[in-house]
């Protein structure tokens, strides 16, 4: 499983009902089936990807996450999961509050433009950064809406979102001393546990 998903399973509960936004091809839907017991349904947009879910036996409903979770009903899931999607979104701050709504937990992870690298780049190119982990030129990217770990704290503090757990990982998702000290500098990818503010909180299996 990939290494991000591998650390997210850790803070899944054994047992709880999930919701995995832009699940891709249900890998951590099927591993979460399979070790933990876990239920609930992805939400993917990619035929290729909803394809992949059936043949693994996941719950998968075609679904363009930027029209919301209308569908589902306040506090339907213990957890709800939204990997390397959120700077993809047209409207983050409505999707991160549709998550605190149908979900008692939510954790997200996206990628840190405040990177030491990131700035590195547009200080010393003046161009917008392009690397093995970001890829894409900024005419063609799926990421619109880049933000830094204290753009996104802001808005969940703005939501009345607590942050119950955060990870500040490097492109291999290790973590270390300088990550804690420094997340929004060295931190390339955020990792999230939030929840709203009026939810209990839901025990980590160990």
């Amino acid at each position: 499983m990939r290494a991000d998903l591998d650390i997210i399973q850790e803070w899944i509960p054994a047992g709880s009902r999930v919701l995995d936004l832009g699940c891709g091809n249900g890998e951590l839907l099927a591993w979460l089936r399979d070790h933990k017991q876990v239920s609930g349904y992805g939400l993917e947009i990619d035929p290729g990807n909803i394809a992949a879910c059936i043949d693994k036996g996941i719950n998968v409903i075609e679904q363009d996450l930027d029209k919301g979770l209308g569908n589902f009903t306040n506090d339907s899931f213990d957890v709800v999961v939204m990997t390397q999607s959120l700077q993809a979104m047209h409207y983050p701050d409505r999707i991160l509050e549709e998550m605190l709504r149908v979900g008692r937990q939510c954790i997200i992870t996206f990628p840190n433009f405040g990177h030491w690298r990131c700035r590195w780049y547009l200080s010393t190119k003046g161009r917008m950064p392009v690397s093995d982990f970001l890829p894409y030129t900024w005419y063609n990217t799926p990421n619109i809406h880049f933000c830094t770990f204290e753009d996104f704290e802001r808005l969940c503090k703005e939501r009345d979102a607590r942050v119950l757990e955060r990870l500040a990982v490097d492109r291999e998702h290790r973590h270390g001393l300088g990550s804690r000290l420094w997340p929004n500098l060295l931190g390339e990818i955020g990792i999230y546990r939030v929840t709203g503010p009026t939810a209990r909180d839901v025990r980590i299996a160990t």
